[in-house]
């Protein structure tokens, strides 16, 4: 049986964030194709991290900048190593390639990184986005990096496929584009009618800086709704909603911080709308995905968009400007043939983006093909080999560096 090792960057918490969510369907496939599996993470513990234990997945907290990896890794002799954001990459990627040189490497991006700090940069400086934004930043530098050297980088949204292959010109052989994979037999439940929801809603981790965005936005637009809707409430779910958040909770205009939401489809299915203005981010956006699987129609932005449709039909309306995002809701809210179609445009959606058969198949092809020619794949992928040997250094003996000083504390 082949080993995959995840080197996780914090526990998976699936009921908490689109990335838990994202993390667990690729090691359910991995388990599906006849994999072991196991899971590993210098993060502490957290309060809604998933079983692993009853998903089948082997766990161990790992430490950084500390030689007990490198024997760890060597004992477990894994075949796939798969780092969880570029960070993990730069931490364990040396130690991987010291140690199991053959291990295939992964790297599953999540979202690209550079690309949501350089909008949020953009936005607070009012302006669009350059490539500069991009180009200049240090971010950037570290995550394309970290795509190089692996042997191949999951990339969630296709924007994110095209600006990594036509910016910043990467081979496309290095990488995959993996959506969210959905089980389409779950959106074959009968789901709740138009007369059966009521209200607004919204949700995601709070810790997630766009999503505290849409929070403080949904501030300024939520008086327009309401002014049309004054009965109607908005309710906004998200785990580790901090004191700021929940300062903010106000029954007397229906705006409403609900917090940690133990199913969040439940929530999203009670719900008339999900509203998602998103002003910055990258990836895909799991509440709108989870709003498609409902049958609960959107509006949203070019940015909450992005990535997930091409030329299929939204499930609601795309607006950038506050006013207009504000009278799509009060319509879609209150006409109910146009709710229905919209509600329709889910599956349609669901089934030519999402198809956890086809994405996984797909990927297990894409793997098997690069351990079948994994030496060639290698030799063509000079600026790979070139940065493992100067990048991986200079982070090595740095770690190296750090264990010593720890060593030594320990001595004193």
């Amino acid at each position: 049986m082949k080993k995959v090792l995840v080197i996780g960057y914090v526990w998976p918490e699936p009921n908490s964030s689109a990335a838990g969510t994202h993390m667990m369907s690729i090691m359910r496939l991995f388990l599906a194709n006849g994999y072991s599996v196991e899971f590993s993470t210098p993060c502490a513990l957290s309060d809604h991290m998933i079983d692993l234990e009853a998903e089948g997945i082997s766990s161990k907290s790992i430490e950084l900048n500390c030689d007990s990896f490198d024997e760890y890794i060597k004992e477990l002799n894994p075949d796939i190593v798969m780092f969880d954001r570029f960070m993990m990459e730069e931490q364990f990627g040396w130690r991987v390639e010291k140690n199991c040189p053959n291990a295939l490497k992964l790297l599953d991006t999540e979202d690209l990184q550079c690309l949501r700090n350089a909008r949020h940069q953009a936005l607070k400086a009012n302006r669009e986005m350059t490539k500069a934004d991009l180009f200049t930043s240090d971010l950037a530098k570290r995550e394309i990096s970290a795509i190089l050297r692996c042997d191949l980088s999951l990339i969630i949204s296709s924007f994110e496929m095209n600006l990594l292959k036509e910016t910043f010109k990467i081979d496309e052989s290095l990488l995959h584009h993996l959506p969210f994979m959905v089980d389409l037999k779950r959106c074959e439940i009968k789901r709740k009618s138009f007369e059966q929801r009521e209200h607004f809603m919204t949700i995601g981790n709070f810790r997630h800086a766009p999503n505290w965005d849409v929070v403080l936005y949904l501030q300024k637009i939520w008086p327009l709704i309401r002014k049309e809707l004054p009965k109607a409430q908005l309710h906004i779910y998200g785990s580790y909603p901090p004191p700021k958040a929940t300062a903010l909770n106000n029954p007397k205009t229906g705006f409403l911080i609900k917090g940690w939401a133990e199913d969040a489809f439940e929530v999203m299915e009670n719900s008339k709308l999900c509203l998602a203005p998103i002003r910055f981010g990258a990836g895909i956006k799991g509440k709108l995905l989870d709003a498609m699987i409902t049958k609960t129609p959107s509006i949203t932005t070019s940015v909450g968009s992005e990535g997930m449709y091409t030329n299929e039909s939204w499930p609601g309306f795309i607006s950038d400007d506050m006013e207009e995002f504000a009278s799509k809701a009060v319509e879609l809210y209150k006409n109910e043939d146009l709710w229905n179609k919209s509600k329709d445009n889910c599956d349609t959606l669901l089934s030519s983006k999402y198809n956890a058969t086809i994405l996984g198949e797909n990927l297990i092809l894409k793997i098997k093909e690069l351990e079948e020619n994994r030496k060639e794949h290698r030799v063509e992928n000079f600026m790979g080999s070139m940065l493992r040997h100067h990048s991986m250094a200079s982070t090595k003996y740095m770690s190296q560096w750090i264990a010593q000083k720890n060593k030594d504390k320990e001595i004193k």
